[in-house]
């Protein structure tokens, strides 16, 4: 199968609420450029320096998304472009986002990740954590970041039961959250293995790269 047929099976399959990121990373511009010409316009990169060469090379229209863990000394280098950021999980880094964003005359849609994974190698902050962020003085001085919704990743396992209660915990927080914060519209989860299974619990964006662009090359 193409990377245009991949695409066009799997937009096919998603219903009209949900989001679909094309998980770019390690491929080369080529197959970003196949997927752009089947109508894709919304990219996601977990390297920043990757990214920015891509969006460099490539048309202006795309939609980046930055969905891998981000180190607060790199975030310059996306400021000027960055459409989402999906993993923010501290105040520390939604801080300096907001001073790269205005240096840009920007303001940066962002996603709290939330750590619902068992495994201790996941990035994120607790829904307690996260809800307190959002109810306090310092958040609500920050004019250049909107927060715009949630972002989790799963245990990597076969365990299809573990998985829908942990995509369950990320929509219950998400239902908190939305209490306390109102603008938030965007429940980030899903991949390509289980993209069906996040979106019967709730997800609104699904990060799909190897059902795409097939397996990645990290050489």
């Amino acid at each position: 199968m193409s990377i245009k047929q991949n695409l066009n099976t799997i937009q096919q399959s998603l219903p009209e609420h949900v989001t679909l990121v094309a998980v770019s990373k390690t491929k080369p511009i080529s197959d970003l450029m196949e997927a752009y010409n089947a109508g894709q316009r919304i990219f996601g990169e977990n390297k920043i320096q990757e990214m920015t060469d891509k969006y460099q090379e490539m048309p202006k229209d795309i939609k980046w998304h930055m969905i891998g863990h981000v180190q607060r000394n790199k975030v310059k280098y996306m400021a000027e472009f960055v459409n989402l950021i999906h993993g923010v999980e501290s105040f520390k880094l939604l801080k300096e986002i907001n001073k790269q964003a205005k240096k840009h005359d920007r303001v940066i849609d962002c996603l709290l990740q939330i750590k619902i994974a068992s495994e201790e190698s996941k990035f994120g902050m607790s829904p307690e954590d996260a809800a307190a962020l959002l109810q306090s003085e310092d958040f609500s001085a920050l004019k250049n970041v909107n927060v715009t919704g949630v972002m989790g990743m799963a245990t990597f396992t076969e365990d299809q039961e573990q998985i829908r209660q942990e995509f369950n915990l990320l929509k219950s927080t998400f239902d908190s959250l939305k209490a306390i914060h109102s603008n938030l519209k965007t429940i980030s989860m899903g991949m390509s293995g289980d993209y069906q299974l996040a979106i019967d619990c709730g997800s609104t964006m699904v990060r799909v790269g190897s059902s795409i662009f097939g397996a990645r090359n990290y050489n």
